[in-house]
């Protein structure tokens, strides 16, 4: 009994306070769809089509893919990214070899081809779009925040 008034108590404070929130005008990834409806997604957009590489925010960051890769099939079948950025193809495509890193097994050892868990591409690396971010972001990344460092301090 006494845990059926505390769910009651608890659904009326969420409500009182999202219509307080609504009503103040608050903006959400929603729009003013309400929760229980479905909302109009948003058009697809265009994937940057570039060579120009983009820069990395943090060590150890995937490179995005700067290229449409929309119709690329990277399957058990094939990796089409391959026919660019595998180490025998670089010369004529004139792309990034993919890193050395993917050459390494589980055990840290060095294969002869790309290892099966770096075969698939899009799981780290993501080209982009060219979209206003639906969140301000306000990320500051390390080098920047290193060169406003104090005069003086050792990196």
């Amino acid at each position: 009994m006494m845990r059926n008034v505390r769910l009651i108590a608890a659904a009326i404070v969420m409500g009182v306070t999202s219509s307080i929130v609504m009503a103040q005008g608050f903006s959400n990834l929603r729009g003013t769809t309400p929760l229980d409806q479905e909302g109009q997604p948003p058009l697809m957009s265009r994937e940057r089509n570039t060579s120009v590489r983009e820069p990395r925010n943090y060590p150890e960051q995937p490179p995005t893919i700067p290229h449409a890769i929309e119709g690329y099939e990277v399957s058990l079948r094939g990796n089409k990214c391959l026919s660019c950025h595998a180490r025998n193809r670089v010369g004529e495509s004139q792309a990034p070899m993919i890193s050395i890193t993917h050459f390494a097994d589980r055990d840290g050892q060095y294969l002869a081809s790309v290892s099966p868990r770096r075969y698939f591409c899009t799981e780290c690396h993501v080209p982009q779009q060219d979209v206003k971010p639906p969140v301000d972001n306000e990320f500051v990344d390390i080098d920047t925040l290193l060169s406003k460092a104090a005069p003086g301090s050792r990196r």
